[in-house]
């Protein structure tokens, strides 16, 4: 049915109340991504599986979420961006609930895989949906909206799934979403009643989304599994490969000459579009990929609970909260170029200062690196999106975010892979390089095993306390590998940012 009014900017509580909400459904989203990773080994457990086979929990819901996620611009154009999202908040919500329901591994997989793929328009909904509701003046603020939440939830995620797996039970975990989806619904349903953009019918691109499907699954289900089965050293995975890259050249020669395609690739022949969504992807990977491997690197090397590990890297959400609320208001006199460019120059700081992390570091110190990223990240959605947008019409924004948004996202999970892969190397090549000194003719080898011998250590007892030293000095030298290569990365990224036209004021 044609909506009665298009959507318009709203005002006082009501904008307050609809910001909130889409916000809202934004950040119950983003903590979805990581809020299950915690509760992984609990959940196997008690369903009676081993913790490889619930990883594919985490698996299932990331490839349909990377599939969903680039179907939003054609979704909107055929049922409008309110009665989209509306029932994507709802469906997340019910699959939620039987994901908490689940009896068996196999049932929780399908509704994972549903609830990955009905929640998939909701990140660039948001983001389209928050523009749309503030006047064309204050829209940068809609951004820092987004911002926020965006941010705070893979902090959120680890400690609140911790949290309610060890003292509630890992079903809760989905059920959580029942009350905050069910407030979305309600507020949006009083605030947006009759409005939404005009739809049209439209052919479904069904060879596109056949080909998207296999292209993303193929790759998704690579990175996920490459680090199990020794990357390009299995068969799968070298088939997986092929299937990928056969899969994504058949997606695009497709999609760019389909009338109707589920993906707008020619959004790209946009510079400003094809900077702003490089710059955001490659640099949201390199912070994601520290925000995976400085958690691992403190609870296996340094010691540190999951909690106390979610607890170090917390203040990355919080400065980004504190800082992005400015943010818009810097929009306003400044070239959001420049802005763009901060989060990477605090990203090439913090990265810097890493690379002179030692194994004798107390959680403070951890925790001020971490205000430091954070305060990148809060330069980073705000000046980009706005880079991207800026130079085209408004009804191919969702189209656009939407296919950012998969951009991104499976950058991210190409960073999750990856970067451990990296560390798990570059740490073994530093173990071959420590022991090499570690022979009997060594005079220091030979001085610490004689004061090893005088505490009560046996021979054996003592060789392996070296070993144990040496590689977690191993690891620690691999995270400051990885931290030189991360500064690279931003640096990198942070003069292709220039190649945008951009005016003054974003």
């Amino acid at each position: 049915m044609t909506p009665k009014k298009p959507i318009e900017p709203l005002s006082g509580g009501a904008l307050a109340l609809g910001a909130f909400a889409i916000g809202m459904a934004n950040f119950m989203m983003v903590l979805d991504t990581t809020i299950a990773n915690v509760a992984v080994p609990t959940m196997a457990g008690n369903l009676g599986v081993a913790p490889d086979q619930g990883t594919w929990v985490l698996t299932a819901f990331s490839i349909s979420l990377a599939i969903g996620l680039p179907m939003t611009g054609w979704l909107v154009q055929r049922f409008g961006q309110v009665r989209l999202f509306l029932s994507a908040v709802v469906l997340f919500v019910l699959a939620s609930v039987c994901c908490g329901l689940a009896p068996n591994l196999p049932v929780l997989l399908f509704f994972r895989v549903i609830q990955g793929a009905v929640c998939g328009p909701l990140a660039p909904l948001s983001q389209a949906l928050l523009v749309a509701v503030f006047a064309p003046g204050r829209r940068n603020t809609a951004l820092v909206i987004w911002s926020m939440t965006t941010f705070l939830g893979p902090v959120c995620g680890p400690i609140l799934g911790g949290y309610i797996t060890d003292s509630i039970s890992w079903p809760w975990i989905f059920f959580i979403n029942v009350p905050v989806g069910a407030f979305i619904f309600i507020c949006l349903s009083r605030v947006l009643k009759g409005r939404d953009n005009p739809t049209r019918q439209l052919p479904v691109d069904i060879v596109g989304l056949l080909l998207l499907m296999v292209a993303v699954g193929s790759l998704q289900i690579l990175l996920d599994k490459g680090q199990d089965l020794d990357w390009f050293a299995s068969v799968p995975i070298r088939v997986l490969a092929a299937v990928a890259v056969v899969g994504f050249a058949s997606l695009i020669t497709w999609e760019l000459t389909e009338r109707h395609p589920i993906l707008d690739l020619r959004l790209f022949k946009e510079r400003n579009y094809l900077v702003g969504t490089l710059c955001v992807s490659v640099g949201f990977s390199g912070y994601f990929a520290a925000l995976v491997l400085v958690p691992l690197w403190l609870q296996t090397e340094m010691g540190y609970t999951a909690t106390w590990a979610g607890v170090a890297t917390a203040p990355l959400g919080i400065a980004g909260v504190i800082l992005a609320p400015f943010i818009g208001r810097l929009m306003r006199h400044a070239d959001a170029r420049l802005l763009a460019s901060m989060a990477f120059i605090c990203w090439v700081g913090a990265s810097i200062w890493r690379m002179g992390f030692n194994t004798d570091l107390d959680i403070q110190y951890i925790g001020w690196n971490s205000v430091l990223m954070g305060a990148g990240t809060a330069f980073l959605f705000t000046p980009l999106v706005a880079i991207s947008l800026s130079r085209l019409a408004p009804e191919k924004i969702p189209a656009a975010l939407g296919l950012q948004n998969a951009l991104r996202m499976t950058g991210g999970s190409f960073a999750t892979s990856l970067g451990p892969a990296f560390w798990d190397h570059s740490a073994r090549m530093h173990q071959v390089d420590l022991s090499e000194p570690t022979t009997v003719f060594n005079y220091w080898n030979q001085g610490a095993q004689t004061q090893m011998a005088d505490l009560g250590l046996s021979a054996q007892a003592s060789l392996e306390s070296m070993g144990l030293a040496m590689d977690k000095q191993a690891h620690m030298l691999a995270l400051n590998d990885f931290s030189l290569a991360s500064t690279v990365l931003f640096i990198v990224v942070m003069a292709v940012i220039w190649f945008a036209k951009m005016p003054r004021k974003a």
